[in-house]
């Protein structure tokens, strides 16, 4: 699983962003948001552990038919793994990313009432960490896509109790690998 996630990233080497490589502001801005990336990540990762520890739902590949029929789908960041790479298309697919799982994350507070400290936080972290990316695409004169200010779109529903669960589990694991692929993007931008 490792090589296939890493593989995407060797394209990069010869991504074309010297413009935005030497700029100190956007170095710093990379750097912070790093920081706070690795922070949503390891906030996602605790309510993992709850749901394992809740539900004994800990294993991926023991939930894969029930995956299938719940259709939660995973955020894209094709943009960022292209060889043509292109810093807004890449901060835009993050950026929607973000707004998605802010909104899915509704249906693990439901699930996990008695974390709903860290889920709501995790949702603040989301909505500034994409806060964060429109602004400076915005400083730095990229392309930008205003979003309606309603509401993150419809939650998921599910038929049961054990199907809520389910889902819980897939949107926290797809939530991590979205913000794994965030993270070496970013990375990927701070070591131009």
């Amino acid at each position: 699983l490792g090589a296939l996630l890493w593989a995407p990233w060797r394209a990069l080497d010869g991504a074309p962003l010297a413009e935005l490589s030497g700029d100190q502001d956007f170095q710093l801005f990379l750097h912070k948001n790093l920081e706070f990336t690795r922070k949503i990540k390891g906030d996602v990762d605790a309510l993992q552990h709850a749901v394992c520890e809740t539900f004994q739902l800990c294993k991926e590949e023991e939930l894969l038919l029930v995956r299938q029929d719940l259709g939660i789908p995973q955020a894209p960041l094709e943009q960022c793994h292209r060889r043509t790479f292109q810093a807004d298309a890449c901060f835009s697919q993050i950026r929607n990313g973000l707004r998605t799982y802010q909104g899915s994350l509704a249906a693990v507070l439901k699930l996990l009432p008695a974390h709903a400290g860290l889920v709501e936080t995790l949702q603040l972290d989301a909505a500034n960490l994409s806060s964060n990316i429109q602004q400076q695409m915005e400083d730095l004169g990229l392309a930008t896509v205003t979003y309606p200010t309603e509401g993150p779109g419809p939650l998921p529903t599910f038929s049961s109790s054990f199907r809520h669960q389910v889902g819980g589990f897939f949107i926290l694991a797809n939530f991590q690998r979205f913000l794994e692929t965030a993270y070496r993007a970013l990375r990927h931008l701070a070591r131009l």
